[in-house]
């Protein structure tokens, strides 16, 4: 032949298996028609078999699904499976937590992400597109250098729905979220307001930084946000008096993000839809005053910063605070309860008197820390 079976395997599997077939019931001898054909008397014998035994069909491919599958997820846990992720949205090492916490199912992430993906939830993203000169979170190389802040208008009718919209209106509940992230381990603090101003933002500056100071945190930290007025705007000249009025003196640098890239602060938006999922939407209807709110507010950052498990990049299920102390920060878990307060009622002091002085007074006579 001058041609092998390899080739027209190549071309058309079941007219290779055809033709080495008929050149058989022709010479008679298996191993001629290897040698004619240029391929193993196991693949002629092979063949040869399936004709006789089923004909045609014996020549089409078969399925190489395994018999028995004993180690098989059930349909019910696949169901399941399925089910809380349409309703937590979470990955699939967060949903192995979720269902081993709430439906008592230990199944693994490898596990988990297969079931997706044979129903068609593809977790894998479009490639970031590269922006000269802006830096990543991941780049940095200790806590606290750089920091995410960003701000959450909680009263989001399209979040919430009407009913708990309307709740926190009449209930005259803050209605702005104030977010300190740190980069690196994700340790978050919270504050809120009903206004959204420069004021506030400089006052919230003010506070987190006294409380790091506090605690012996003494890195620069650079304050990423985005151009928002609350945190200077896009002036140049006030982001500069900003920047060496109440920045400086504490440590702090006023970052910017480029604009219409949320991505370079990625971290605090994403946390911002755990805070809908995990704590504005199951307990608002539970929130029946201001006290009560701060108090919710308070008992959410705790187990988002001492309990939760986060499965983002180096996290590996830790906890901020435990990530934190992993990387050699010996601090006692009081750092990580930052009390949540509402701005407006010391922002306008704040500013009168530069911050320093009358927050830290603030900070003592309030049993802050």
């Amino acid at each position: 032949m001058d041609i092998s079976y390899k080739e027209i395997y190549a071309m058309n599997k079941e007219e290779a298996r055809k033709q080495v077939v008929d050149t058989y019931f022709t010479v008679g001898s298996i191993s001629q028609v290897a040698r004619l054909w240029h391929t193993s008397r196991n693949v002629i014998r092979k063949w040869v078999k399936r004709f006789e035994q089923r004909g045609k069909e014996g020549l089409k491919d078969e399925s190489r699904k395994p018999h028995s599958s004993p180690h098989k997820v059930s349909d019910d846990i696949e169901q399941k499976v399925l089910e809380a992720r349409k309703k937590t949205g979470y990955g699939r090492k967060r949903l192995a937590w979720h269902l081993a916490h709430e439906e008592g199912i230990i199944l693994s992430p490898n596990t988990i992400r297969h079931i997706l993906n044979r129903h068609g939830f593809k977790g894998r993203r479009k490639p970031r597109k590269v922006f000269y000169p802006a830096h990543w979170v991941w780049e940095t190389e200790s806590p606290f250098s750089l920091a995410q802040v960003d701000t959450k208008d909680v009263l989001d009718k399209g979040t919430l729905g009407t009913k708990l919209w309307t709740h926190m209106v009449r209930k005259r509940l803050p209605r702005y979220q104030w977010t300190f992230l740190e980069g690196k381990t994700r340790l978050r603090f919270l504050a809120y307001s009903r206004e959204l101003s420069l004021a506030n933002g400089l006052c919230f500056m003010v506070l987190v930084m006294l409380w790091l100071r506090g605690y012996g945190i003494d890195t620069e930290v650079n304050w990423q946000s985005d151009w928002g007025e609350e945190f200077g705007g896009s002036n140049p000249e006030k982001l500069a008096m900003l920047e060496e009025k109440y920045y400086r003196p504490l440590g702090a640098h006023l970052a910017r993000i480029p604009k219409g890239r949320k991505g370079y602060n990625g971290r605090v938006e994403r946390s911002h839809r755990s805070d809908d999922e995990e704590f504005y939407i199951p307990f608002l209807f539970d929130i029946q005053d201001r006290q009560q709110f701060l108090n919710k507010a308070s008992g959410w950052e705790y187990f988002y910063n001492m309990v939760r498990p986060h499965y983002g990049e180096d996290m590996n299920g830790k906890t901020p605070f435990g990530k934190l102390k992993e990387l050699g920060y010996d601090l006692p878990e009081e750092f990580a309860l930052f009390p949540p307060i509402i701005l407006d009622t010391i922002s306008t002091d704040c500013l009168l008197q530069t911050g320093n002085n009358l927050l830290a007074h603030y900070i003592l006579s309030t049993e802050y820390r």
